[in-house]
């Protein structure tokens, strides 16, 4: 349906990707500075000007860096006003500086070594979804970075979507309200977003992964510091005086569950407590953790299995103390999916009449869609392409691209019937 739109998102893809917009979770007087990097700006306000030069009506970039545009309705009776988002920041984890991507033309099934690191393997064996890519082209950085296919193929499809149907005005729609966010990968993508300005009955993201995705239930999610105090003395005459922090806190994580409750031993729908970071010297030591779990109750449960287990460690120490700091982070969105199932089946709908099979999952992780969700904007998430996001390893398809490119037209027409 969109194929003679390879070339331009191709295009678009691989100039998003060349800008940096890495966010930054320690940025100082986080919120109240937003985003947490500047350089985030580069790409949303290039895609500000897109979307002018596209004709685009209502098109903003707000005082947080938020990129909203409508594509007016060219029907003559009232039709629900629709969004569709994307971020624009990539994690923190890899570096997202001078990304070099290439594009291996007619995929045959072959492992794919990355130029600019042999080590860096993306192997046909350890990822299963590129049986499926055989013929496409799929993209991929040069080994020395992440690719930013998370979430900026979601950010192409969204303006390939755009550009076809400005181009083809007989294709029936409504209102369509498009976003682009930073600060998703740091978990601070919705703080600022105005549900009520950007006034639609629902949305979308576009940044899930495999082709014909549908995500319709998230994580729920918390974080948490641990922080331990201890008794910092001369080490020269610490004998029954010093109580290091360092080893507190190696202590308390010595004390984690290891079978079960962890990223590396649960799967499917089993929840875990996360280590994520730890500040460490003799007089306190802090440790970062995230929960999570699909059932909200459980992460109390969570929490309070930390705080006994810090408890039992301070208690072996007599002298030693800690304390913590408890946050929400996002809640999963099918409690009030289910409020709204035109959402949901409009979208098995669309990716169904792109002539893909429809792939339902509870998602292990969340999406800009979970907080809009639960702050009432119903948003499930439908795929991007994005595969291996957060590593060396990241690679797309420009096939997956333009197949979610056309679920967005799809999903615009069908909403208009």
């Amino acid at each position: 349906m969109l194929s003679q739109y390879y070339d331009a998102l191709l295009d678009r893809f691989t100039r998003y990707v060349k800008i940096d917009t890495q966010s930054d979770p320690e940025c100082p007087d986080y919120p109240n500075t937003y985003p947490s990097t500047q350089k985030q700006l580069d790409l949303l306000n290039l895609l500000k000007r897109e979307c002018e030069a596209m004709g685009l009506h209502d098109v903003e970039c707000d005082c947080h860096g938020y990129v909203t545009a409508t594509l007016p309705s060219n029907v003559d009776r009232e039709v629900k006003t629709v969004g569709f988002i994307a971020h624009v920041d990539t994690s923190p984890e890899v570096s997202g500086a001078n990304v070099k991507p290439i594009v291996h033309k007619n995929y045959q099934g072959n492992d794919i070594v990355l130029p600019d690191r042999n080590d860096v393997v993306i192997k046909f064996d350890d990822n299963p979804e590129l049986a499926e890519q055989i013929g496409n082209d799929i993209i991929t950085a040069s080994g020395t970075t992440l690719l930013g296919a998370d979430n900026k193929s979601g950010v192409a499809a969204i303006m390939t979507a755009m550009s076809y149907l400005v181009d083809h005005p007989e294709i029936p729609h409504g209102d369509i309200r498009i976003g682009f966010t930073p600060d998703e990968e740091i978990g601070g993508g919705t703080i600022y977003f105005d549900i009520e300005k950007f006034n639609a009955y629902c949305a979308y993201t576009v940044d899930s992964s495999t082709r014909g995705m549908l995500d319709t239930e998230t994580f729920s999610a918390d974080s948490m510091s641990i922080t331990f105090y201890g008794i910092n003395t001369h080490p020269g005459h610490a004998y029954h005086q010093m109580i290091n922090a360092i080893k507190l806190v190696s202590e308390f994580i010595e004390r984690l569950p290891k079978e079960d409750l962890s990223p590396e031993t649960t799967k499917d729908r089993q929840g875990f407590v996360h280590p994520i970071d730890i500040k460490a010297g003799v007089d306190s030591a802090t440790v970062q953790f995230i929960l999570r779990d699909f059932v909200e109750e459980n992460l109390t449960k969570q929490k309070d299995l930390l705080l006994s287990l810090a408890q039992a460690t301070v208690d072996a120490h007599p002298g030693s103390t800690f304390e913590s700091e408890h946050k929400v982070q996002y809640r999963n969105m099918s409690s009030v999916l289910d409020q709204y199932p035109d959402v949901t089946a409009n979208a098995m709908k669309a990716i169904e009449e792109s002539g893909l099979e429809v792939r339902q999952m509870a998602v292990r992780g969340g999406t800009d869609g979970s907080q809009l969700s639960l702050n009432g904007l119903p948003t499930p998430n439908i795929f991007a392409g994005e595969q291996n996001y957060h590593s060396r390893y990241e690679w797309v398809s420009v096939q997956d691209m333009l197949k979610s490119a056309e679920v967005i037209v799809r999903l615009a027409q069908i909403w208009a019937n």
